[in-house]
């Protein structure tokens, strides 16, 4: 598993280019521009089979029989380090449960880039990939984030920017966040905010190729805790206007800052003192 840069492509490793020169097969997502990286680097370009989400469940048998059959072969993403929201992890997942070793050699990470210049604490934190692009899914999943007290760290695209950031902020509330794009590429750059105002920020100047979004973990900032009562009688008025039980908890949880864990408990506790 090589890594490979996410844009600057003095960010490759030596042993990177020692690995990549050593192979005998290379999967790939793109061949054709990991063929140009290659070249760039004067390394000469083996046989090459591409390996991306829509095959990587076959692929990763085929791959671990031309292991078993004395080649080495290296996978690499597009950019950045395989199985990093990205290929890879089957093929691994695979060569384990063949008894085979699996070497790693650590290239850049967009993730580890954006929360190192975030400013928001790093050392505990939440990597969750992409959201769901589905905007209920989407919405579900923050809802189930915005108890958790790690600094969070999302990709998205450039095109669902806006819909994913107005989910953030109505989801997790008004957080200190970032919004990194193009790192280490020639426009890179980092506005810093609250979700809110860097929301504005989108809507007024949409911002361009790779984005990542870093967000602080719930209590960062000291907000005022929800009695239980109240959680209770805010999912009820909900219910009582004939949303259902599982939305109406997901709506509170996400409003107060805490799980749907904590609003149906505290349904309980109402409904045991009825």
């Amino acid at each position: 598993m090589c890594g490979t840069p996410i844009g600057n492509l003095e960010d490759i490793s030596l042993r990177a280019i020692r690995t990549l020169g050593e192979a005998d097969l290379l999967a790939c997502e793109d061949p054709g521009r990991t063929r140009k990286l290659l070249t760039h680097l004067g390394v000469r370009a083996p046989e090459m089979l591409v390996y991306n989400e829509g095959n990587e469940a076959g692929r990763a048998g085929e791959l671990v029989a031309r292991v078993v059959g004395g080649e080495t072969v290296v996978v690499v993403s597009s950019s950045g380090m395989p199985a990093v929201s990205d290929p890879g992890y089957r093929v691994v997942a695979a060569c384990l449960d063949a008894g085979l070793d699996v070497e790693v050699v650590p290239g850049p990470t967009a993730a580890m880039a954006a929360l190192t210049v975030s400013g928001l604490p790093p050392g505990r934190f939440c990597f969750e990939g992409f959201l769901p692009r589905k905007p209920a899914e989407r919405r579900r999943r923050i809802a189930d984030l915005a108890a958790e007290p790690r600094t969070l760290v999302f990709y998205e695209s450039a095109r669902r920017i806006e819909s994913s950031m107005a989910d953030l902020l109505a989801g997790l509330g008004d957080r200190r966040a970032t919004l990194a794009r193009e790192l280490t590429k020639m426009f890179e750059e980092t506005r810093r905010g609250t979700l809110s105002h860097l929301l504005e920020g989108v809507r007024s100047t949409p911002p361009r190729g790779a984005l990542v979004v870093v967000v602080e973990g719930h209590g960062e900032t000291p907000t005022q805790a929800v009695a239980a009562e109240e959680l209770a009688a805010r999912a009820r008025a909900l219910m009582d206007d004939g949303v259902d039980r599982g939305e109406a908890m997901r709506r509170v949880a996400s409003e107060a800052g805490v799980t749907r864990r904590v609003v149906f408990d505290a349904l309980v506790e109402d409904g045991a003192r009825s």
